[in-house]
């Protein structure tokens, strides 16, 4: 593995982005980043998608939500999908860029990050738990909500 960098998106990279492949049984978990990619248009004053790239290969996405106005205190400074290539799973991309969002936050003013995940065996709640998150509570439709300290 080279080094990692994130870059905002491209015709060339949101391709490569939605073309991402996971390991089988995590694709429940995650919706796909085209979505993301869409929602990322409609909202572009909050939203920050990025894609991971090894050298000039996407290697994963991650895309990152700042609304400071926000009611529920668990969407001001959030991830809203993280997805790393199933092949390329275990070496460091996912913290790489839960890190570099973190470091945006912080920059923007937040002394915290969240995600919501779902629970379930194949889903990422041991990886958001190894990159540093605590579960601080659950959502209404039992999605765990985790937090970051920064």
């Amino acid at each position: 593995m080279g080094e990692l960098r994130l870059e905002e998106l491209s015709a060339k990279t949101i391709v490569a982005a939605n073309n991402l492949t996971l390991l089988p049984g995590q694709e429940h978990f995650v919706t796909p980043p085209s979505y993301a990619i869409a929602d990322a248009y409609i909202n572009p004053a909050t939203t920050w998608p990025r894609v991971v790239l090894d050298g000039e290969e996407v290697v994963g996405f991650v895309r990152g939500n700042f609304d400071p106005d926000n009611p529920q205190e668990e969407f001001r400074s959030c991830i809203w999908r993280v997805t790393v290539a199933g092949n390329m799973q275990g070496s460091g991309i996912g913290r790489f860029a839960v890190w570099a969002l973190a470091d945006e936050a912080r920059s923007r003013g937040f002394s915290r990050l969240t995600a919501l995940w779902e629970p379930g065996e194949d889903g990422p709640e041991e990886f958001f738990l190894h990159t540093g998150f605590s579960v601080v509570g659950e959502t209404q439709y039992g999605e765990s909500i985790g937090a970051l300290e920064l």
